[in-house]
């Protein structure tokens, strides 16, 4: 054999080892240095809040720093996209929710990434149900109440949302065509609180909100009065409160899913590892009692399989609702 063709076999052989030590060191040992978690919201904010605790265990669980980097604007497509095109080795991931990852993508004709295409999924950590509230003065008590008083006072009613295209926004649209009241008016805020102090004041007669703890308790001080969730199944943290099912608006289904993702082709042990420590967090009590506490409902079993179909289904669902409606993204 010629010298050169064994220098080139040597040197072949070296780069072949040092490739498989890489991969080994990118998934066995993985994480050796900090992951930062793309939140693509503002600080402060309730998704935000999720995304601090379950950096906080993954921190504990890792031993290494999970970095909460809160890249907010266009309504969260600027963050999710950053974290769509991130390097795929597991040191970048996206806290992503239903808005940026079924809404957002159907509304906007600007095409920054593929929910699909561009992400791994990990796992969904939680979910946040939204509801129909209504200031005590409105004589309802139930929402078949509230749609047949929207029908005897036409024009009357308005509702508030955390902002145009946002969950809360979608489920009082859903809520005014499976009721037929057409003429309740929308009226975007941006962000919640500013709806809340209007709801308490009376300047608005009632409100399509996700559910958080505050809210709960301004219904249980008798401030405020949450018609029923817009789910299937009872809050565990009020459970008296009916869901939309039981309040005769079946159909009536809107809630924001909140979970972690990587972009996509990252190496398939690297996803598992994350998504196993996720399970662990959501069957950790304390970790629990901080999601409720934050207004989310965990929802333990959602893997990355059993994730990636979710999606899937939310946007097959919310698709032909969203282009009807002619909604704008959030922003």
């Amino acid at each position: 054999m010629h010298r050169r063709n064994i220098l080139m076999l040597a040197l072949g052989s070296v780069s072949a080892i040092a490739a498989g030590r890489s991969g080994a060191l990118a998934q066995g040992d993985y994480p050796q240095r900090t992951i930062r978690l793309i939140v693509p919201r503002s600080a402060g904010g309730v998704l935000d809040v999720v995304g601090r605790h379950w950096a906080e265990w993954a921190t504990t669980k890792f031993g290494v720093g999970v970095v909460v980097e809160n890249q907010g604007g266009g309504g969260g497509m600027t963050g999710t996209a950053a974290a769509a095109h991130a390097a795929a080795d597991g040191y970048t991931l996206l806290l992503g929710s239903t808005s940026d990852l079924v809404l957002n993508p159907v509304l906007s004709n600007a095409s920054l990434y593929d929910p699909i295409k561009d992400f791994s999924p990990i796992a969904v950590i939680a979910v946040s149900v939204a509801a129909i509230i209504v200031h005590p003065s409105v004589p309802a008590k139930n929402l078949k109440e509230l749609a047949a008083y929207a029908k005897a006072n036409p024009g009357k009613l308005s509702y508030g949302s955390a902002g145009a295209g946002t969950m809360a926004n979608l489920c009082g649209e859903l809520f005014k065509t499976l009721a037929g009241t057409p003429d309740i008016v929308h009226i975007p805020y941006k962000g919640a609180a500013a709806g809340y102090a209007d709801l308490l004041a009376g300047t608005i007669p009632m409100m399509a909100v996700n559910i958080t703890g505050t809210m709960l308790e301004m219904h249980r001080e008798g401030r405020v009065r949450i018609l029923a969730i817009a789910t299937d199944h009872h809050l565990k943290a009020a459970p008296d409160i009916p869901t939309a099912a039981e309040a005769g608006y079946p159909e009536l289904i809107a809630q924001l899913f909140v979970g972690v993702f990587a972009p996509a082709k990252t190496p398939e042990a690297i996803v598992q590892r994350l998504a196993g420590l996720t399970s662990d967090a959501l069957a950790d009590k304390d970790f629990q009692d901080k999601m409720q506490t934050a207004g989310f409902e965990p929802l333990p079993g959602f893997g990355p399989d059993k994730t990636a179909t979710y999606i899937k289904e939310e946007i097959t669902r919310w698709t032909p609702i969203l282009k009807e409606s002619g909604m704008k993204p959030a922003q």
